[in-house]
Parts: C-alpha cells; structure tokens; sequence
C-alpha cells in the first residue's frame, strides 16, 4: 500500500504505557498501550468498502493483495507504526465502571490524505491490557452487522465511523451468545473500522476520575488543537467551546437516528465519540413497528434505559457525565450548565422541524405541534411499521379523499384486521387534519414526494435482514454481504429490482435470535 500516508499523531504526542507487556492490569497515568493484534491462522478476504479505501488513501487493485489481507487481519504490522489500545473509562448503564478502553479494538495507524486524517482499527483482533475477562475477539456474525451498519448509516447521512474490510480470521471464537451457559464456537472475523478519531467521552471521564489532570489538560488541548482548530482565545473559553461543539454534534446524531428509526442499544458513555459520530455497533437496531420503548439490547431488557424514545434523554445525560470531567479545567459550572441545559430545548425544536419534514410538511403552522402528537400517538394504536408508513406517506397528494390516503399508508400495518372501529376513527381524524394541511404546502405533490423521500428511507438494515446475511455467511456464501451492502449504499433511491427488501418484518423474525434482541456479544 504504497501510497499509504503514515501520520501518527496520537502516539507522538501523548503519554504511553510504558509497559509492554500485554496483560490485562490497570494502567494509569496514560493514554494508551502498545500492542500487537493476534495473528490470524488463515484470513480471508469476504468484502471491503472500494469507497473507504479509496478515502484513505488506499487504490482499489491493492483491495486483493496480500499486503491488504495481511495488514487489515492483524497478521503484519504496516512499516512504521506501533498498534496500540487506548484507555479510557465510562459509564455503563448509568453506573460508573471505572477502566474499560480498547477491550478488543487495535489502533493500527492513523493516516492522512486529502488533508484528512484517519484512524483504522482493527475491532477483533486480540487481547489487549483493557481486555478485562474477555478474549478481544469478534465472531462473524457481529463482524457482519457492524460492517454493512456504518456504511449504511453513512449513506443515510447519519455522522458514524466508516467500514473499510471485513476478513475471517480462520479461527474459531467461544461465545454464549444469550448469556445463559450454553457456549458455543462460531467463526471468527475483523473489521477495519475508520474515524477521525476513537476518543470517547470516557477517554476524559478517565482522567478525572483519577485525578490525572495534567494528562487531562493535555488530552483536550491535544483534541481541540487537531480537531476542532477554529476554536480560538483563552485555555477556559477554548475548552467551553470545545464542549458546546461536542454537544451540538451529539445532538445532531441523535436527530438522524431518530429521523430513520436506530436504535443504538448501548449508549454508555465509552461508546460516545467527541467527534458526534456513532460508534460500537453492538446490539442495535431500526424500529420495525413504531414502538418508543423498544430497545434490542438484551441486557437492558428490564430497565429500558437505551430504549428509542429516550435517546435524546441519554445524550442529555452522558453530556453531563463529559461536563464532569471538563469541570477542573474550567472551575466554573455555570457555562458548562447553561450549554446542558439548551441541550433538550435545542433538541426538541429541531425535532419538531425533522418530524414534519418526514410528513412533508416545510412550513409553519399553529396546528403542527397537533399533528405530530397525535401521530406519534396513533402509530401506537396497532403495529405500523415506521419505515414503510413514511415512505409510503409521500404518496397521498393534496387533493385525496380521507380513503384514498389511507389505502396508501395500508401496507405499514402489521395486523390489519385491528385498524377498525376506534383506531380506523383514530386514522380518519388524523389523516383529514393532514391533508387539510397539505393544501397550505406551496410545494406541488410531486415536489413535496421528491422532498420527503430524500428525508425517509426506502431502505433500511433491519435486522432480519443482516440475520439472512448472517446465516449464509456461515455456509461460506457471502452473496447477500455485497447484495446488502449495494443496496443500502443509495437507501432512499426506489430501486425496483430490490422491492423484496421494502418489506415489513416477517413473523419468523419476530422472536428468531439475531432478529429481534441481541446481546452485546451480537
């Protein structure tokens, strides 16, 4: 990889472990630990992102050399660099967990071209000091969901890290998949993943706690100084601004996963970038019907904590967690609570202008605030698929009677025989509110469907489809990999040839593992 700018800034400006000795320990006064990943007895190359090695500076013939296979498995080390895991700390569930890091992450390198700078990680590949009980391996299955999700959710134009390969280690990996004693092996698999950078809130939660804070000091000036160079002025202003910038980013995250359904299911606070990018594809997963309190997290089954409609709510909170850990460096809560407290205000009135752009509604109405309550209201009444009901809702044109609008939103329900007596009334009201106010669009109806379908998705990576991928992968047929990957890059495009995937969830998908909770070992 010949053209393959080697730039490591991270490991040239910050404080290492200065021990080498790869075993699990707590490791302080540092900000990482070199590391090497666990060779791979026989990689094989089941896809890579064309797009994501050419953002990095890597040419497309390279893809099947191998030097790419190599490299992006763990078994050789690019000339030049020195892996490492990075420590960092978090919030788990709400509760403080203290030292977590890269448990099975490796940093290769970070690159730079096109005056961009890029991180590429390896999640998967071995043990590392930030392990804890785990052994720091992926298995195909997760490697496959984390792989098509971030290119996915790229091309929704959700901000994440981006998916560079996917390879078979050729090792087999021990997991209880539901955590209840029955382990079995599967195959096991890497993923390259790209960013910016890794840096979690957690990376600075760390510091704190430990009262490092000449380590913290030089974390977030590192931080500002190379990836948010337009802040300016004095250390305390730099490092407000700094967390106004990391608020705003995460809240506009949240509004895309929101906007399109996800569900990340694990938002601790060590899975919160500084960058406003989703990160650590666990057990997520895009709403099928339009349930608020759906989580597919397994282990937040009970409390909900992660669940779709309090997204917002964890945002909001772990943003406090990083206010926190800014604190010493700022001694002043005033500004840091002010920032907080805009946080949801800010949220909602960008809410409200998401949620009617998704109806096709580009205006301002004293009746809108009535529409968009009573809709996320009725969705409820009987199972309605979210992303068939607003795909299919660009449908209706201004001048449809109460009827026809509601034979084009049919197909998003689950159970049709339910939308009867108080809920078709329910459908009735609602959808004549609705088209009455359409008439007060400017947009014509061909103009305001163009609009909408560039804001709702035709295509989504629903569950059931990654768990199809999932299990010819495991036959050794990774033909739905490319099919899914190809499909999801132009998501809101109609694609008549790929119809079957517009589809409500099938009822063998309902309960199936993989389809409806997953663990965070999915």
């Amino acid at each position: 990889m010949k053209n393959l700018k080697i730039n490591n800034r991270f490991t040239a400006e910050l404080p290492a472990d200065p021990e080498l000795k790869n075993e699990i320990r707590q490791v302080k006064n540092t900000l990482f630990s070199y590391v090497n990943p666990a060779k791979p007895s026989n990689p094989e190359l089941i896809h890579a992102s064309e797009e994501v090695v050419a953002l990095v500076g890597i040419s497309k013939e390279e893809i099947h050399s191998d030097e790419f296979l190599n490299v992006f498995s763990g078994k050789d080390i690019l000339p030049k660099t020195q892996p490492y895991a990075m420590c960092y700390a978090g919030h788990q569930f709400g509760n403080w967990a203290g030292q977590l890091g890269d448990g099975r992450a490796i940093n290769l390198t970070e690159v730079e071209n096109n005056n961009q700078f890029y991180t590429l990680q390896l999640k998967g590949a071995g043990k590392t000091p930030y392990s804890r009980t785990a052994d720091g391996l992926a298995v195909l299955r997760s490697s496959i969901r984390e792989y098509l999700c971030a290119e996915a959710m790229h091309y929704l134009g959700v901000p994440t890290t981006r998916s560079l390969s996917l390879i078979l280690s050729g090792d087999q990996v021990l997991r209880d998949i539901l955590y209840n004693g029955n382990p079995a092996y599967e195959k096991g698999a890497v993923v390259c993943r790209v960013a910016p950078s890794f840096i979690r809130f957690g990376s600075f939660e760390m510091l704190t706690a430990r009262n490092e804070l000449k380590n913290l000091k030089q974390f977030v000036e590192y931080t500002i100084k190379h990836y948010f160079p337009e802040i300016k002025g004095k250390p305390k202003e730099q490092y407000i601004q700094f967390f106004q910038k990391v608020t705003d980013t995460t809240r506009g995250m949240i509004l895309h996963w929101q906007r399109v359904g996800f569900v990340h299911g694990v938002m601790n606070t060590d899975n919160m970038s500084i960058h406003g990018i989703t990160i650590d594809y666990g057990p997520y997963g895009w709403l099928e019907n339009y349930d608020p309190d759906w989580t597919p997290n397994t282990t937040d089954s009970q409390n909900r904590r992660y669940r779709f409609g309090n997204q917002p709510q964890v945002a909001q909170w772990n943003l406090f967690q990083l206010a926190n850990a800014l604190y010493p460096l700022v001694n002043e809560a005033a500004p840091l609570e002010k920032i907080l407290d805009s946080f949801i205000i800010d949220f909602e009135e960008d809410y409200k202008i998401m949620f009617l752009n998704k109806l096709g509604i580009f205006t301002s109405s004293d009746t809108d605030d009535k529409i968009v309550k009573g809709l996320e209201e009725i969705l409820q009444l009987s199972e309605t698929d979210m992303t068939i009901f607003f795909r299919n809702l660009s449908q209706i044109k201004k001048e449809d009677s109460v009827e026809q609008a509601f034979e084009k939103i049919e197909y998003a329900f689950y159970f049709p025989m339910e939308i009867k007596d108080k809920i078709l009334d329910a459908w009735q009201k609602w959808l004549s509110v609705y088209l009455k106010r359409l008439k007060i669009e400017t947009l014509s109806d061909e103009e305001r469907a163009l609009k909408m379908n560039q804001i709702n998705p035709k295509y989504v990576l629903r569950n059931y489809m990654a768990q199809l991928a999932i299990d010819a992968a495991d036959k050794g047929d990774y033909s739905l990999v490319d099919e899914l990957f190809h499909l999801l890059k132009n998501p809101y495009d109609e694609q008549p040839e790929s119809e079957k995937w517009f589809a409500k969830r099938p009822d063998w998908a309902r309960t199936k593992v993989g389809c409806s909770m997953l663990s965070c070992s999915s």
